[in-house]
Formats: C-alpha cells, structure tokens, sequence
C-alpha cells in the first residue's frame, strides 16, 4: 500500500524550507515534492499550489482562516480587516475544489456563519451591509460544487436575510446567488429548502421592481425543480415542480408583459417551461394569456437567439396538452416559426428547438400541419436540416418534423421531394446510424424507398402435450 501524508504535514515541511533553508515559496514547494516522492510517499491529495506566504511560510488560506478565527474571538470592530480576509478566503476558494474542499475542514464555513450571524443580531436592522456582502460572496465561492456543507443553521440564515434585506438589492441578489449553489447537485438540500416554506421567503421578490433580483430568484425557482443527483435514487423534482407552479406560474406568465429586456423574457419563460410539468399547468398558463405574450415576444425580439430558444422550449411544452397545442397554432405561431427558423437558420440550437416545436405541434394534428405548411415552410425546413449536415440533433428533429407534417397529409409529400427532402435525409441515414429509426420513418411517410427491418418476430412455442 502507498504511503501518504496529510495536508497539514506537507505544508509543515514547506513552512520549514522556506523558514530554515531561505527558499522562495516556488522553490520550496518543488523541494518538498521532490522529497516525499523521493521516499515513495503519493501526494494524489495534497493541493500542490497552495499560495504561501514568503514571510511565515504558511499558506495563504489557512493564514486567512486563522486570522478570522482570531478576530472572532477578539470580537474585533476593525471593518477593513474582515473584509480583507473575506477577500483573501474568497479568492482562494475560486483556484479549485480542493481549495475550497480544505477551506471548509478548517472551518471556514462556520466562522463565516458566525459573522453573518453577528450582523443579523444587531438591533433596529442597523446590519453593515458590506460585511454582509463580503460574508456572502465568500460563502458563495466555498459553496460553489461544495453543496454539501449546507446544514440547518445556514438554512435559517437565508431566510432570515430574505426576509429582512428585501431593500437591500445586493444583498437579497448574493443571498438567492448562496442559495443557488446550496441547489445543484443536491436533492436533500432542495428537500429540506422546500420544507423550510421557501416559497413564502421569495414571493415578494417576485415582481417587475428589481430586474436583477427578480432574475436571481427564477434561477432559484429552476434549481430547486433539478434532478442531478445521482446519490439519491428517487428525487422530488415533480413535486417540487407542482408547488412552486401552484405559487408563481401564473405570476410569472404576467410578468411577461412587464419587461422589454431579452434576457429577463428568456428566463421568464425558461422557469415557466420548468414549472409547468403538468396538464393543469398548460392550461393554467395557457387561460392567462401566455400564448398570446409568447408570440408577441417572439415578434419583438425575433433576432435574439437565447429569447427564441427559450421561447420554442416552452411552446413546445405546452402543446403536450392537445387543446393548448390548438390554442398556439391558432394563435399565429406558423408564420413566426418560418421567420425564426429563416432568421436563425446558421444557429444549430434555434434550429433544433424551433423543429422540435414543430414536430410536437403537427403530432397527429392533420390542420396544425396543414397551416404550417401552407406558410410555405417546408422548404425552410429542409434548408435548415441540409445547413447542419453534423448536428445528429438538428437531423433527429428534422425527421420527426417532416414524419409529423406529412404522416397524415400525403398530399403534401411531392411538394417536400420538391426541395430534395430525399437526398438531405439518406445523407443523414449514411451519417448518422444512431438516429436512423427516426429517419427512415420520414422517408417511409414520404413515400420514398427506405429499407426497414423488422427487429423483432417473436418465437414459435411448441407445447407437447402428454
């Protein structure tokens, strides 16, 4: 078995190099490399880059954890000293992982804590929101990929910031920004938020006064609906997802008639695409007038690529209910999805959105098809495909979008050979061998040849009777 050494012994000998033997930082840590691994000694866990400080030999991050560790218990009042080992502690925790892993065995999760903590006991709401800030965009950094540190205390703390900085912009932003990462990559920690009755904590951030948190709070709103963690078998993200559409959806489908910023209309629509997991939900959204907003976002903005994107995702999730999917077609979407795919036709993810959106508004529907099709569109559809010959994506969807159109409107399909809708799709066949069910299923429906194979026959069973 390997020897290995701790963190705290290979930078005990570093510490020494540059004390006793008059080494630069640099050289003393190549030095103490060389030594360990000249003994046989694996150093696979030792963060090699650590910063030193060239006057102590100490590393630069447990130095700044000590010393606030140290202005804790002196209950020091020197604002500038804490914020410039807030500083120190922040920028280290950016370098990796490990950095921020060691930060948080040296406790510098609770000592940040403790400073928060300070600042919220002070009375009649007199908080010096600079150390506040400082506190949490450090936390930020410790917490970044790190979610686990995230305990009850830190919880109550969040809250409690929430609810008492809610005129503080920079604040609340950084607090919603803390919580963010508390989000990712963590389903006990999303469970335990929503059991904390967040939803009541965020409604007044909710609203078209302050755009920038305003946005911080729909990230929120996305994070806690995830299902990225791969150490819990089943997580809670439908659930999730329901209580937070019964608060806010409706809210937010409002909100879109509110802002002209492109950016802050696609996160709109991308948290409600991700609340909206159900039927009543499309429906819900659909009877408060998000179609009719969509569209004429849509319409305004149909040279920004992200707001279109965004804006197709969630067109197309709404039409998983059948007479909402009639409600957006018949509300004029066929000749914007000919502009976007025309407008966007270079953009491999408009393109592959916008033929999703097409192909789930044109499933079983021969008069959804057939008013997208007397747009003309048929022959943007295949100039999109044939532009993206490698995007095995653009080409899937492509092919479900041709399938669907033609599948019950036959008398459409001499028009898509017209513009070599054929040629485009037995290059993609020969391209791209994991899509190609999909694919020949669109040939097939277009009447062209297409070899199909039957994958499956079944087995004769003969039963001898005695």
């Amino acid at each position: 078995m390997a020897k290995v050494i701790s963190q705290e012994t290979f930078d005990d000998v570093v510490k020494e190099n540059i004390i006793e033997f008059a080494m630069e930082p640099a050289e003393a840590k190549l030095e103490t490399v060389k030594q360990f691994e000249a003994q046989g000694i694996n150093l696979a866990n030792i963060i090699k880059d650590l910063d030193i400080n060239a006057e102590t030999g100490k590393p630069i991050l447990n130095e700044a954890i000590d010393n606030l560790k140290l202005y804790l218990e002196e209950k020091s009042a020197d604002k500038e000293k804490l914020l410039d080992i807030l500083k120190v502690i922040e920028a280290e925790c950016q370098k990796s992982i490990p950095h921020r892993v060691l930060a948080s065995k040296y406790e510098a999760h609770t000592c940040i804590l403790k400073v928060v903590a300070q600042q919220l006991e002070r009375p009649d709401t007199t908080a010096d929101t600079d150390i506040l800030e400082g506190s949490l965009k450090t936390l930020i950094s410790l917490y970044h990929t790190q979610p686990d540190i995230f305990d009850a205390e830190a919880l109550t703390y969040t809250k409690a910031l929430l609810d008492l900085f809610v005129e503080k912009e920079n604040v609340a932003s950084l607090t919603l920004q803390w919580l963010q990462k508390c989000c990712i990559m963590h389903e006990i920690n999303r469970q335990n938020i929503m059991k904390a009755s967040i939803t009541q904590h965020l409604k007044p951030y909710i609203s078209k006064e302050n755009a920038k948190v305003l946005r911080d709070v729909l990230a929120v709103l996305r994070f806690l609906v995830l299902d990225d963690d791969i150490r819990v078998e089943f997580g809670c993200a439908h659930e999730h997802a329901r209580q937070l559409a019964t608060e806010f959806i409706v809210v937010l489908t409002h909100l879109l008639d509110e802002f002209d910023d492109a950016n802050i209309l696609a996160d709109l629509m991308l948290t409600i695409g991700s609340l909206a997991v159900r039927q009543e939900f499309c429906v819900t959204v659909d009877e408060a007038g998000c179609i009719k907003l969509v569209l004429k976002v849509m319409s305004d903005n149909i040279n920004s690529v992200r707001l279109n994107r965004e804006a197709l995702k969630l067109l197309r999730a709404l039409a998983g209910h059948d007479a909402v999917k009639s409600h957006i077609v018949q509300g004029g979407v066929a000749p914007i999805l000919k502009e976007v795919l025309h407008t966007h036709m270079a953009n491999d993810a408009v393109v592959s959105a916008a033929l999703a959106c097409i192909s789930t508004l044109t499933l079983r529907v021969k008069d959804n098809s057939k008013t997208l099709f007397d747009t003309g569109i048929a022959e943007t559809i295949v100039e999109s495909i044939r532009r993206h010959p490698k995007s095995k994506i653009v080409q899937r969807n492509g092919a479900w979008a041709i399938r669907n159109m033609v599948s019950r409107s036959r008398e459409q399909c001499d028009t898509w050979l017209s513009y070599g809708v054929e040629d485009v799709l037995n290059t993609a066949l020969a391209d791209h061998p994991s899509v190609t069910t999909d694919i020949k299923a669109a040939l097939r429906d277009l009447g062209c040849k297409v070899e199909l194979k039957e994958e499956w026959t079944g087995t004769a069973e003969k039963k001898i009777l005695k």
